[in-house]
């Protein structure tokens, strides 16, 4: 009788203990990076623009956004986790990006956390995901639970984070993933809204995301490898040598978010592609949508700025903001149409 609120606890305490390990360990990818380097832009000295002229507005699955950015699924569930995303949603709304919530499913087990997640009411405009593990569909989760999770956030999309890696090494992972994609096909049947496949780190290779998209998923974020190390972050949690091990030994395993973001484009032109993975910066993301994204999604900086203010989270979008629109300006482009289409950007030999 105990055990669905023991497991509700595991999975409460998994969240705080992402929030420390985040901000207070080192997870971060060190021996493969996001790509990205490898792309220099052309320097434009003559623009011919009036800098206050150039637009990054743009649309993802029919809403707004006053920028090409997404805040990361990251976090909720604790009380720690509800403040993180109430600065982030305000900030979201501010300035008109769109924003996920990490997975609800400790939201499922233990109502009682689902306010922590609900941030709609301070974002009433802005495009919002809501998120869970795919695998859970193997662990009698359903249209019913993935219902629960939309409703909870009144979200825009679904997002089903698929995580293998992590899911190894972290303690009682769920590993069966046998099956997953014709359930992901039945779901996306039953659903009124679009549901976006989404890789935790480890990147999405053109061939799985062929499958997704046949499948019936309505856009990707890549989340490729570069930044943190969802492998590091289990390893600090670990239970046992084992997983420790594990966990290290995989600490750079990926495909880096620079070929996802080229590979995917190659097969799926038109596909909704959201870049994520180790940006850091507005140049990256830039880069990436210079590359074909159509916009780019950023965790850890916003996580860091979320655990300090909502004032180091509104700095944060405006310097990620004047960057993107410095690299607009210094390439000659006014829109973000007109970068990616500029071949602005080109590859380092």
């Amino acid at each position: 009788m105990n055990a669905p609120s023991n497991i509700s606890a595991q999975t409460q305490n998994r969240k705080a203990d992402h929030i420390r390990i985040c901000l207070e360990e080192d997870v971060q990818s060190h021996q493969i990076t996001n790509g990205l380097e490898r792309y220099r832009f052309t320097h434009c000295c003559l623009p011919e623009l009036n800098h206050n002229d150039i637009d990054i507005s743009t649309t993802f699955l029919g809403k707004h956004l006053g920028a090409p950015l997404l805040i990361s699924s990251m976090t909720g569930g604790t009380e720690q986790a509800g403040i993180i995303n109430q600065r982030l949603a305000q900030v979201a709304q501010d300035y008109k990006i769109a924003m996920g919530v990490g997975s609800q499913r400790v939201a499922v087990e233990k109502p009682q956390v689902a306010d922590t997640f609900a941030v709609r009411k301070y974002a009433p405009d802005v495009l919002l995901f809501a998120n869970l593990g795919a695998v859970q569909l193997n662990y009698k989760y359903g249209l019913d639970e993935c219902l629960r999770v939309v409703d909870i956030l009144e979200a825009d999309a679904l997002i089903l984070h698929i995580n293998p890696l992590q899911e190894c090494i972290q303690p009682q992972g769920d590993t069966n993933f046998r099956g997953l994609l014709d359930k992901i096909s039945k779901l996306c049947l039953k659903l009124s809204i679009p549901v976006i496949a989404k890789e935790v780190g480890n990147g999405i290779s053109a061939a799985i995301a062929q499958k997704l998209i046949a499948a019936g998923v309505a856009a990707i974020d890549v989340a490729g490898a570069g930044g943190t190390s969802w492998a590091k972050v289990e390893s600090e949690r670990a239970e046992s040598p084992l997983q420790r091990r594990l966990g290290m030994t995989f600490a750079d395993w990926g495909l880096p978010t620079a070929e996802c973001i080229t590979t995917i484009r190659a097969i799926a032109p038109d596909v909704p592609l959201i870049a994520s993975g180790g940006l850091r910066h507005g140049l990256d993301v830039a880069a990436a949508i210079a590359l074909g994204a159509d916009i780019a999604g950023l965790a850890m900086p916003f996580l860091q700025a979320a655990a300090t203010s909502e004032t180091a989270v509104a700095e944060l979008a405006e310097v990620l903001i004047a960057e993107i629109t410095t690299v607009l300006f210094c390439t000659g482009n006014t829109t973000l149409y007109q970068l990616k289409h500029s071949g602005s950007l080109q590859r380092i030999e």
